[in-house]
This record gives structure tokens, C-alpha cells and sequence, in this order.
């Protein structure tokens, strides 16, 4: 909430308590509504949940996919999908830039979908699937072994009929920027300190390419990593330029990779991280206090990172009229009549 909103919800509230109320609910009615397909598609949510179960028994790092999905696409100034578009010869997909380096499984959305479609065909959007399997990647399921809370959230996105990737620099923050910059981006989404402290706890699960860290270990090796971390990184990463199509990679967290833990905390604290902004916030001032804190306790991790993908998830969602209800996720409505 920006200062001058935040001053006229207080001389309100000083005013009226009615008043705050009306002010209150009016901003923040985003569109979007708990259970928004109960009427037009009532087995929407628990398909895409069924599905994501199955595909997880299939193949194994599709709960990171999704979740890196509903950050790439969330973040980019509207959560709308457009990160699912395929490049056409008119428009660049954002799944072709350089910070988007390393997604993949969107077939697997695309699975997701014509499941939905079965049921309710031209109903529930594209958009509203990729927040819901990223939920549903991380919730506290015994058969993905992910550990992360259950999160109630809202629907009622439409999707959007281009893509983003010409605003991917302004608004999407990168693993080498500073803290201020990274701060900054989350907080236009009114992700607060704590919040983004939580978002980035996502790295406690999945891998990072080499290419990412070369530079940690390269030419010289970055004095701020823990000693003890160093050896297994440069046997990971033993190319200085490795081949970004080559599998090479580190683990996020050696300890529990496949566990939504609050143990990359401790191992920020211990220097173990992998990306600069991993270091920089366990040693910012802003954000230190909270790594502590979350470092100390997964129950406070836990509800700030459900916090924080609720904000993230209703970040300028398309609703009403806008955008459109995608009959494949990969093109707009209007490529996929003209396709032959």
C-alpha cells in the first residue's frame, strides 16, 4: 500500500468506521473470489489437483517447475499467463529471454488443461491453472514429499493475449541485482521485507545451473562462501563457460532437496548459498532479522510464504472482461482459429 493510501485509510478510520470498512473492501477487490468455479465448473480445483498428483508420480521435479511458473509469470506486471505463450512470428514468447533460463515442463500445464477441458470445456483460464498447480506443488501432500503449507487461493483470472517480454528487466527480479533492487520490485507488488524473505525460501528446493554460478567460482572463488561448500561446487561446476544445454547443476539445498524446509535459512547463515542474492540476504540489515527468525522456526516461514503467494498470485489480475479464457494455453484465442 503506498503512504498516501495508507493516510487516507487512517484519517477514515479516525472519521468512520463505516466509511473504513467500504474504502477498505473496495480496494481490495481485485475480482477475484474463493471458489470462483463452484457454479460453472465445481471439480475445477480438485482436477488440476488430481492432475498435478499424477504427473508428480510421473515425473518428479514438476512441484519446482510450477513454482518457479507462478513467479516468472506473476511478477511480470500482471498474473495472466502470458509466460505460457509460444513465440509467433510477430511476438517473442518470455520463455525464449535469457531470465527464463531453466523453465520448463509447460506441456505438463498444457496436460492440466485439456483435463479441464474435458470437464468444462472454455471455462477456466489458463492463468487460474498455473497459480493452482503451483499451489498444489507445494502443498503439504505425503506423495511429494514437499512438506509446504496448504494455501487457499483465489480465482477468477482471465488470461492474457500477448506476451510480456519486453517489461521482463523492469519487473522481474534477478539473483544478481542488489537487495535494494530485489526489495524494491517485490515491494511495487506489495510484497513486503518479510514477504520476500519467504518467496526467495524457494530456494530450499531444486537445483541451480552452473551458468548461474560461475561467477561465485570463477576466475577466483568468492571469498564470502563457506570453505567447506567449495569443493563440492567446483566439482558440480568444473567449466568456467559450461554449457548452458549440458546438465550441470547444484543442489539448492544438499540436506533436504526435495523438502519446502526452512533449512536454506540456516544455510544462507552458514555462507552455503548459492546465488548472490542468497547472500545478501542473510546479511542485509533489512533482512537479516527474518532469516533469523525464519531460520528459527518453519511454523513463521510457513506463514509468511503463504502470505506472500497470495499477494504474489493477485498481482493486477485480469477479471470481468478483460483478457480471455485461452482454449490452449500456449496460444492466444485468435492463433488458435487461424491455426490450419
Amino acid at each position: 500500500m503506498s503512504p498516501n493510501k495508507a493516510f487516507l485509510f487512517l484519517a477514515l478510520l479516525s472519521f468512520s468506521p463505516q466509511l473504513f470498512f467500504i474504502v477498505s473492501s473496495a480496494a481490495e477487490d481485485n475480482g477475484l473470489v474463493m471458489n470462483y468455479y463452484k457454479e460453472a465448473c465445481p471439480q475445477a480445483e480438485e482436477i488440476i489437483k488430481e492432475q498435478v498428483k499424477l504427473l508428480y508420480k510421473r515425473h518428479k521435479n514438476t512441484a519446482f517447475s510450477w513454482l518457479r511458473n507462478i513467479f516468472h509469470d506473476c511478477a511480470v506486471q500482471s498474473c495472466d499467463a502470458s509466460l505460457l505463450l509460444t513465440s509467433t512470428r510477430r511476438s517473442l514468447s518470455e520463455q525464449e529471454h535469457d531470465r527464463s533460463f531453466g523453465l520448463r515442463n509447460f506441456r505438463y500445464i498444457d496436460t492440466i488443461k485439456e483435463a479441464v477441458e474435458r470437464e468444462c470445456p472454455g471455462v477456466v483460464s489458463c492463468s487460474d491453472i498455473l497459480v493452482l498447480s503451483a499451489r498444489e506443488g507445494i502443498v503439504s501432500l505425503k506423495l511429494m514429499q514437499l512438506g509446504g503449507p496448504y494455501i487457499p487461493l483465489k480465482t477468477g483470472r482471465r488470461d492474457g493475449r500477448k506476451s510480456r517480454v519486453d517489461l521482463l528487466e523492469a519487473y522481474l527480479p534477478d539473483h544478481n541485482e542488489s537487495i535494494s533492487a530485489v526489495l524494491d520490485k517485490f515491494g511495487a507488488m506489495g510484497i513486503d521485507t518479510p514477504g520476500v524473505v519467504a518467496l526467495l525460501g524457494a530456494h530450499s528446493v531444486g537445483r541451480t545451473h552452473c551458468t548461474k554460478l560461475v561467477h561465485r567460482l570463477y576466475p577466483e572463488v568468492d571469498p564470502a562462501l563457506n570453505p567447506e561448500h567449495i569443493p563440492h561446487m567446483l566439482k558440480k561446476c568444473p567449466d568456467s563457460i559450461p554449457d548452458p544445454k549440458a546438465v550441470q547443476y547444484v543442489r539448492n539445498d544438499r540436506g533436504t532437496p526435495m523438502i519446502l524446509d526452512n533449512n536454506y535459512y540456516r544455510n544462507i547463515l552458514d555462507n552455503k548459498g548459492l546465488l548472490i542474492v542468497d547472500h545478501q540476504l542473510a546479511h542485509d540489515k533489512r533482512t537479516k532479522p527474518y532469516v533469523k527468525k525464519m531460520a528459527k522456526s518453519q511454523e513463521y516461514f510457513f506463514k509468511e510464504f503463504s502470505r506472500a503467494i497470495t499477494l504474489l498470485s493477485e498481482n493486477n489480475p485480469l477479471t470481468g472482461t478483460k483478457g480471455e479464457i485461452r482454449k490452449q494455453c500456449s496460444v492466444s484465442n485468435k492463433q488458435h482459429h487461424e491455426e490450419p
